[in-house]
């Protein structure tokens, strides 16, 4: 079930695409990149959750794994040179 709802927001997120692109209507680097991290977590959380384990370790690990992502990103921001 999840992973349809993945693959039906994946093939949304293409079809947005295609009808901003036959609008003529700018598509700027962020939009698709976000639009791409939210298909990239529908995929994350359907794998965690097909996985053969009590469901309640399946949510710990999956807001464990979202939460040291998040801290990595936000080291490795602070790491780049330049930066105030």
């Amino acid at each position: 079930m999840l992973t349809a709802t993945a693959v039906i927001a994946s093939l949304g997120l293409i079809g947005w695409l295609i009808f901003r692109a036959v609008k003529q209507k700018p598509i700027k680097a962020h939009t698709i990149s976000r639009g791409l991290a939210y298909v990239a977590g529908v995929f994350t959380y359907a794998f965690f959750l097909s996985i053969n384990i009590p469901e309640l370790i399946k949510i710990l690990v999956s807001i464990l794994l979202g939460i040291v992502l998040i801290v990595l990103a936000a080291y490795l921001q602070r790491r780049l040179p330049g930066r105030p």
